[in-house]
């Protein structure tokens, strides 16, 4: 049964001299098998305000996003309260209990992780990574973010190419979406 199990992916966000961006792979594989190549998993919300991604099973993330831009519209856009309590409710409901994803959210000012277990995580270096390439991509970031004058798009590109090349849950199609 494991090996049919739904792997997860790599999925980065940030801010960079004011400039939120957020990028992913496209593969989605079970097992040992690669089934898609061009998955979407990024994408802007609440009126284009907010960059969310998900790691996790992919009807489970569309659920979440749902919820999470109904709780961004219900606290008229506050961040990180409307996180809190999509993450208390995400734990605490019978039905949502049982998603498995996480996801990775980045604002104009934060940069969030947000788990079924009801944790919200505010990274202290600003970077949400999530993922089985995440960890990848993360340390890739930081050293970027720390010797480069790369731009925020340019970091959270390389950052996910590199996690692609270590990471065989993680391919090169990637996709990208910046806040103006």
């Amino acid at each position: 049964m494991n090996e049919r199990k739904i792997r997860s992916t790599t999925v980065i966000g940030l801010i960079r001299n004011g400039k939120p961006v957020i990028g992913s792979d496209g593969q989605v594989t079970m097992g040992s098998t690669v089934m898609k190549h061009t998955a979407k998993k990024v994408r802007k919300i609440y009126n284009n305000q907010v960059l969310v991604g998900f790691a996790g099973a992919t009807s489970d993330a569309f659920t979440l996003f749902e919820r999470f831009e109904g709780k961004l519209e219900q606290y008229k856009g506050n961040l990180l309260r409307a996180a809190t309590e999509l993450a208390k409710e995400w734990r605490t409901d019978k039905y949502l209990r049982k998603l498995e994803a996480l996801l990775a959210v980045v604002g104009k000012d934060k940069t969030l992780i947000i788990s079924g277990t009801g944790d919200v995580i505010e990274p202290d270096d600003g970077i949400a990574a999530i993922g089985s390439g995440g960890e990848f991509a993360y340390v890739a970031a930081r050293v970027m973010l720390k010797y480069t004058k790369l731009s925020a798009r340019e970091i959270v590109e390389e950052a996910l190419k590199q996690a692609s090349e270590v990471c065989i849950y993680t391919n090169n199609n990637i996709t990208i979406e910046e806040l103006e």
